[in-house]
């Protein structure tokens, strides 16, 4: 199985989504995975490099590869339980040839205007993608929210805004939270570091949702999910 993380918008946490998506698929979910880092930025890569120094973490296998991956990534797809991909931040090659052939295509926005502007063009780019990969689950994750309960409308509102334009949007969403940088920085997991952590039921509840999703489920209002979480 393959799952993309990745879209138009620098900064919103797509090699991090990334990065804690495989561990949780290798660590609970016993799978071999392999990741591979499309960003020229090489975030993921020096992450998998800083945690192959430690004895201690599972080693989690992660190659570079750019441009037009399709043929690739269908060849590595044979060979491991799951492949996640982790593409930078803007409309490229890699990210349309990723998105050709990925079964689940996950989408982080920040519940900001700047973001949210990308959602029209990433919708057209689904689409056509859409025309060789029908059976694609692709979904919007609102990230790095305001924990504030107060700005909880602004989640709700970033949503509404994907909606608009037909994507689906998780009910589940990731808080500002240190633990984030701080568990990359050393190659972990959130859920290694802290795994009954507020982080570590984020991103459970962000690929347990992902990988549930059927076509044409619809998503409802998940005000209450928003404050639980925030609490």
């Amino acid at each position: 199985m393959m799952i993309l993380v990745g879209g138009e918008k620098g900064g919103s946490g797509k090699s991090c989504l990334a990065q804690n998506i495989a561990v949780y698929l290798r660590c609970e979910k016993k799978a071999s995975v392999l990741m591979v880092d499309c960003d020229p930025q090489r975030t993921t890569s020096d992450w998998a490099q800083e945690r192959s120094s430690n004895d201690e973490l599972p080693n989690i296998t992660c190659i570079q590869l750019y441009g037009k991956i399709r043929n690739e990534l269908l060849s590595l797809k044979e060979r491991y339980d799951y492949v996640v991909i982790d593409c930078g931040g803007q409309d490229n090659l890699a990210l349309r040839s990723s998105m050709a052939v990925a079964d689940h295509i996950l989408i982080p926005l920040r519940p900001k205007r700047r973001d949210l502007k990308t959602v029209p063009h990433m919708e057209d780019i689904l689409s056509t993608c859409k025309m060789v990969n029908p059976r694609m689950n692709a979904a919007f994750v609102i990230t790095q929210c305001p924990s504030l309960p107060s700005l909880a409308p602004r989640i709700l509102e970033a949503k509404e805004v994907c909606r608009s334009f037909e994507v689906p949007v998780l009910n589940s969403v990731t808080f500002s939270r240190n633990m984030y940088d701080d568990s990359e920085e050393s190659g972990r997991s959130v859920l290694e570091s802290e795994p009954t952590g507020k982080a570590a039921i984020e991103i459970r509840s962000i690929i347990e949702e992902l990988l549930a999703r059927r076509k044409g489920e619809q998503n409802e209002p998940t005000q209450s999910v928003a404050y639980h979480v925030a609490s």
